[in-house]
C-alpha cells in the first residue's frame, strides 16, 4: 500500500510549479521542504517568455504580472560619465505567436507566494521544517524517512522527486555524479536593500577597478538589489555594501540603510550525469546549476517541471515506461543549452564586453525544442519550419464564433490536436470522441462546426507552417508531440498507444476506431 502518489523534496519555484501540475491532475502528493520559513530574497527575479507560457498554463499570470516590471533602464557611469545606457533587453511588442515576447522581473520570493497560493487554491499546502534524512525503492515504489521537529516517520509513495537545490539530499544518496567546476576567484555577493540618495526611474552600475557595482530597483518593492564583490575578511554585509557603493559611485550621499536578504554566488557550473534512477527523480538545480547569467536557472527549473508532471500523471494512470523514460534525455539536452547560454554570458562579463548586460532572444526559452526526441514524430517527406518537438505558437482564431487563441485551447492538462483542412471533419469528430480536443482548422469560408478553429486571418497556418491535409498532436506542456500527413486516425491511435495505452474505453484498436468513419 502507497500512502501518496509522488512525494516532492524542495519547495521553490520548481517543486511548487511540478506540485501544481499534478494538484491540477487529482494526484495524491506531498511536497515538503527544510527550510522552518519561506524563501524571502530575490535571487531569481527575471521569468522568461517561455515560462511565462507556463505560467499562464498554470492559471498564475494575472498575479505574476501584477507583481512585476519589464525592469528598469540601466546606466553604466565611469566617473560621473554615463558610458552605456540601455536594458538588458528591449521590449518587444507581442505578436500572433507569442504572446508574451519579453523579460519579466518579479522577486523570487514573491513568484513563489504566487505558486504556494495556487497549490493551496488546488487543495495542497507546502510543509515546512520537514527534511527527507534517506529513502529506499524498490520495484513498485519508494520509502522515505522524514523528519520534522525531532521526529521520524517513514512515507511510502509511487514516485520521488528531488527539487531539494544545487545540494540535493536526493542527487547524494543517489550517488548521482555531478560534474562541473566552482570557480572561487568569480564570486559575487547579492543583496537585497534598502537604499537612500537615488531616484527608482533606473540602475545604476558603477565601475570600480576591474569589477562593477550596481543598484537595481527591484520590482513590486521599495528595495534595490545590490552586486558587489564580496567582502574579503569578517565584514558586515551592510558595512561593506556601504564602502563599495560609495567608492564605486564617488557619492557620499547614497546610504545603504538596511539589508534583508544576501548571498554570496560563485561560478559554479554543474550537469549531473542523470535525472532519473528507478522511481527516483530530480528536477531544478538538483539537477543542474547555471551561473546567474542570462536568467536560466529558475526558468529551467521550472521548465523541469512543467515536462514532468504530466508524465508523472499519466505514468500513475498506466501509460507505459516509455513516456517517463523522455524526462531525462529532453530535459538533460535542454539544461546542457541553458548552461552554455549562461556560461556564454559570464565570459562576456568576465572579459568586460561592451554588451554584456544584454540579453537577446537566445534566453528567452521559445526557441528550445525536442527535436528528435523519443516523443517527436513528424512523419511528413518536406517537413515545414515548424517541426515535431518544437514549441507550439498561439495564434488567434474563432471558436463557434467566439474569438479565442490556440493557448486556450491548450489551456489545461490535456492533449489538443488540430487537423488542417475542413474535409476532415468527419475524422476530428471521431478523434474528439475518443481523446477529446481535437479541431479541424478551417479558413473564413470553409464548412465550420463547433469543433471548427476558423483561422481568421491566417495567423494558424502561417504560424504552424502547415498545408491542408496535415494533422498536429499538441503534448500538454505545449510542444508538438506528432505531425503527419495525410490525416490518419490510424496514426493518432498508434502513437496514442505507444504513449498511454489502448484507451479502455470506445474503439479499443486503430481499425475500429477507423470503422466509426468509414
Amino acid at each position: 500500500m502507497t500512502d501518496i502518489d509522488v512525494l516532492i523534496v524542495g519547495a521553490g519555484p520548481t517543486g511548487l510549479t511540478l506540485a501544481c501540475e499534478l494538484a491540477v491532475r487529482g494526484v495524491r502528493l506531498r511536497i515538503v521542504d527544510r527550510a522552518r520559513t519561506f524563501f524571502g530574497g530575490s535571487r531569481a527575479d527575471g521569468i522568461q517568455p517561455r515560462t511565462m507560457e507556463v505560467f499562464a498554463d498554470i492559471g498564475i499570470l494575472d498575479p505574476i504580472l501584477a507583481s512585476g516590471d519589464l525592469g528598469p533602464t540601466l546606466r553604466a557611469y565611469r566617473g560621473d560619465e554615463v558610458v552605456w545606457e540601455g536594458r538588458m533587453s528591449e521590449p518587444t511588442e507581442p505578436t500572433p505567436s507569442v504572446p508574451h515576447p519579453n523579460l519579466w522581473f518579479v522577486p523570487q520570493f514573491r513568484t513563489e507566494e504566487i505558486l504556494r497560493d495556487r497549490l493551496a487554491a488546488l487543495g495542497v499546502h507546502v510543509e515546512p521544517g520537514v527534511e527527507l534524512t534517506d529513502f529506499t525503492q524498490d520495484a513498485d515504489g519508494v520509502t522515505a524517512a522524514l523528519s520534522a521537529d525531532g521526529t521520524e516517520r517513514t512515507v511510502r509513495t509511487r514516485y520521488l522527486v528531488g527539487a531539494d537545490g544545487g545540494r540535493s539530499t536526493v542527487r547524494k544518496r543517489l550517488g548521482i555524479p555531478f560534474p562541473g567546476e566552482t570557480d572561487e576567484t568569480t564570486t559575487m555577493l547579492f543583496a537585497d536593500a534598502r537604499v537612500d540618495g537615488i531616484s527608482r526611474e533606473h540602475g545604476r552600475i558603477w565601475q570600480l577597478g576591474d569589477s562593477d557595482v550596481s543598484a537595481v530597483p527591484l520590482a513590486g518593492t521599495e528595495l534595490f538589489v545590490l552586486v558587489a564583490r564580496p567582502p574579503s575578511g569578517d565584514v558586515p554585509i551592510r558595512e561593506h555594501l556601504q564602502q563599495q557603493v560609495t567608492e564605486a559611485s564617488g557619492r557620499d550621499d547614497v546610504l545603504v540603510r538596511e539589508v534583508t536578504w544576501h548571498t554570496t554566488w560563485r561560478a559554479n557550473t554543474r550537469l549531473a550525469e542523470r535525472l532519473r534512477d528507478g522511481r527516483v527523480f530530480l528536477a531544478g538545480d538538483a539537477g543542474h546549476v547555471h551561473p546567474p547569467t542570462g536568467g536560466q536557472g529558475m526558468n529551467t527549473g521550472i521548465q523541469d517541471a512543467y515536462n514532468l508532471g504530466w508524465k508523472l500523471a499519466a505514468a500513475l494512470a498506466g501509460a507505459p515506461g516509455a513516456l517517463l523514460d523522455s524526462y531525462e534525455p529532453e530535459r538533460l539536452a535542454a539544461a546542457r543549452n541553458a548552461l552554455d547560454i549562461s556560461t556564454a554570458l559570464l565570459d562576456k562579463h568576465r572579459r568586460g564586453d561592451d554588451d554584456a548586460h544584454v540579453r537577446g532572444p537566445e534566453v528567452h526559452g521559445l526557441a528550445l525544442n525536442y527535436r528528435g526526441g523519443p516523443l517527436s514524430r513528424d512523419d511528413r517527406t518536406e517537413p515545414g519550419a515548424l517541426r515535431a518537438g518544437d514549441r507550439a505558437p498561439d495564434a488567434p482564431a474563432t471558436v463557434d464564433g467566439r474569438p479565442i487563441r490556440l493557448f486556450d485551447l491548450f489551456r489545461g492538462p490535456h492533449w489538443t490536436l488540430l487537423a488542417f483542412g475542413a474535409e476532415h471533419a468527419d475524422a476530428v469528430a471521431a478523434l474528439d470522441a475518443e481523446f477529446g480536443h481535437a479541431h479541424t482548422v478551417v479558413r473564413p469560408d470553409d464548412p465550420a462546426d463547433e469543433r471548427s478553429v476558423v483561422d481568421v486571418d491566417g495567423h494558424v497556418r502561417s504560424g504552424y507552417d502547415a498545408e491542408d491535409g496535415t494533422l498536429v498532436l499538441v503534448r500538454p506542456d505545449g510542444y508538438l508531440g506528432l505531425v503527419t500527413t495525410p490525416v490518419s486516425i490510424e496514426r493518432v491511435a498508434e502513437y496514442w498507444a505507444a504513449l498511454h495505452g489502448e484507451p479502455e474505453t470506445g474503439p479499443t484498436s486503430a481499425a475500429e476506431l477507423l470503422s466509426t468513419v468509414e
